[in-house]
């Protein structure tokens, strides 16, 4: 897309993102069936990251990625290690599993004061990459890149992620109610709050300095905070 000197360069973006109202949160924690190359053919290096690139990360090891990761967003985002993920998901079992989709399968968790200082005690949902699914390493890094400085209250927070030897996951806070189901009946004052609410999340997308695309906006993808 051709844009001039004056305009913003818009960013492509197919994730977990948007938040509707104070309880509804935008997202797509088990149903994104995206392509790598809808999702990483034209995302770009950000500006405010001096050693993040997607092209050099891609290669990267683990550890580099990390260290590179942790310089860059410092104690916004947690660096967690896959042993206390499995640990908060009792490896990540079935009976905790939320959802599966394209990127893998998303589990239910929950972190006491003990596990980072800092870190509020919270339910957590923990999203694990299937090494051989639809999407990879480009797209998890695009997830921790972006959504580590999309800051919003209908956004939907991601809380940390996790890189160890192959194994790629993504930490966001929980919603409480998920998705509202087709039978789901809400009244017409609730409706409302929650369409007002997700164009509050595109709004702020569209706005940014660099703005964002939001390319997977459905109902199926609002989730309920409580």
């Amino acid at each position: 897309m051709a844009t001039t000197e004056s305009s913003k360069p818009w960013r492509p973006f197919t994730s977990n993102c948007c938040s509707a109202d104070s309880q509804t949160i935008l997202g797509n924690f088990s149903r994104c069936r995206t392509s790598k190359s809808d999702f990483s053919k034209n995302i770009a290096p950000l500006p405010s990251f001096r050693r993040l690139s997607f092209s050099d990360l891609s290669r990267s090891s683990s550890t580099r990625i990390n260290e590179d990761l942790a310089q860059s967003f410092g104690p916004d985002l947690y660096d967690f290690q896959l042993s206390e993920l499995r640990a908060i998901t009792q490896n990540f079992s079935a009976n905790y599993m939320l959802g599966e989709g394209g990127f893998g399968t998303v589990h239910k968790g929950y972190v006491d004061e003990n596990l980072r200082q800092g870190l509020r005690p919270q339910a957590v949902a923990v999203k694990l990459l299937d090494i051989e699914g639809l999407q990879g390493h480009r797209e998890w890094l695009a997830e921790v890149i972006l959504l580590g400085q999309l800051r919003h209250p209908h956004l939907v927070k991601l809380i940390g992620y996790c890189c160890e030897d192959e194994q790629r996951l993504l930490v966001y806070e929980f919603m409480a109610r998920g998705r509202p189901g087709i039978s789901t009946s809400l009244p017409w004052g609730t409706r409302l709050k929650i369409a007002i609410g997700a164009a509050k999340g595109l709004a702020f997308l569209h706005g940014a300095e660099n703005p964002v695309i939001y390319r997977d906006f459905k109902t199926s993808n609002i989730l309920l905070h409580s």
